[in-house]
């Protein structure tokens, strides 16, 4: 099977190649990929931040959605046809972590699509394992969403949020928002806090409350909003040693707070607050099948408005030019990549 593909060649640079996909291996199912997302990890690759980890010879891409073309031998349960997600990790199942049922934090892990070849193809191989079947009826420019939701709704899960509590999103890029959504399905009140003004109006038009920390003191805006209390559950979504100076300023008395952003360098946490206010620190990393299932069912439910979250769709041969665009582009929420033409 010979399919086109984008390459990472470093220095901000795609090549579009042809590539020999083989058959699918043992355990192994063949994607016709139809559309895959840029995710911020993949701008970061695109930008030289991960050469060491990613090298100069790989495809990437991991946001994605398609149909099985073809099957290996010992697949059961898929075929043909299917219509599908992938979720892309590979666990050792020998670890510690693997061990003790926790496999989506394998100390092996291995993202496929950064570690291994991704979706920016138009044929790819995936284990089996990693394959989950979408409902008949959702249009799969949408389903691409599925991964960055499922985190969301790993991060809502970590976080334990329950109806009626107050919960500040600290950050409104493209996974802070689809926190928001899932934790306001999950019943709480809230509120983001982002300093972009097109990403606020975004917010606001999705019926959040906003903050914008750069023209008003954040964490007093939050007590007010919350009788003085601070929020019962803060999600640290913003990278930012700001953000992590207002998670700790915001949260309510044995407050939690969920570190869902990959810091550059280690952050300064005010360790005094967590004494003095008993609060909570959870790590969230990526997702488990559960998650998965919950973020097909809620895309299902439409809690995602996904015609205004896709700011644009762009073809395979693009590539080079939709990643050069969104590096320039603070307003956009989710630049995506058609693959395969003619698929919805």
């Amino acid at each position: 099977m010979i399919s086109n593909a984008a390459v990472y060649r470093g220095d901000k640079t795609f090549s579009l190649e042809q590539k020999n996909v083989p058959a699918p291996g043992s355990g192994e199912v063949q994607v016709k990929v139809a559309y895959c997302g840029i995710c911020g990890t993949d701008l970061h690759i695109f930008l030289g931040h991960m050469d060491q980890r990613v090298g100069f010879e790989r495809t990437i891409g991991h946001e994605m959605s398609g149909t099985i073309e073809a099957v290996g031998e010992g697949v059961d349960g898929l075929a043909p046809g299917d219509r599908i997600v992938v979720r892309p990790l590979d666990h050792c199942g020998e670890c510690p972590a693997c061990r003790a049922g926790h496999d989506h934090i394998c100390h092996n892990l291995k993202f496929i699509g950064i570690d291994t070849e991704g979706a920016f193809q138009e044929y790819w191989n995936v284990p089996a394992h990693t394959i989950h079947v979408l409902p008949a009826d959702l249009d799969l420019s949408h389903a691409a969403l599925i991964e960055p939701l499922a985190v969301a709704c790993h991060d809502v899960s970590r976080a334990r949020v329950r109806p009626g509590e107050d919960v500040l999103v600290i950050g409104g890029g493209p996974i802070g928002l689809l926190v928001a959504l899932v934790a306001r399905n999950a019943g709480g009140n809230v509120a983001i806090s982002e300093i972009s003004e097109s990403r606020l109006a975004y917010a606001n038009k999705l019926g959040f409350t906003t903050i914008n920390p750069k023209t008003s003191d954040a964490a007093e805006q939050v007590n007010d909003l919350t009788g003085g209390k601070g929020a019962d559950v803060v999600f640290e979504v913003s990278g930012s040693q700001p953000g992590v100076d207002l998670m700790t300023d915001a949260a309510a008395a044995r407050g939690r707070i969920v570190m869902v952003a990959i810091h550059a360098k280690k952050p300064d946490v005010d360790m005094f607050r967590f004494f003095w206010r008993e609060l909570e620190l959870f790590g969230a990393r990526v997702y488990r099948p559960e998650d998965y299932e919950r973020a097909m069912r809620l895309l299902a439910e439409g809690v995602v408005e996904c015609s205004s979250f896709i700011t644009d769709i762009q073809p395979l041969e693009d590539i080079q030019g939709a990643f050069e665009e969104l590096t320039q582009n603070p307003s956009a929420i989710k630049s995506m990549i058609q693959i395969n033409r003619n698929d919805t």
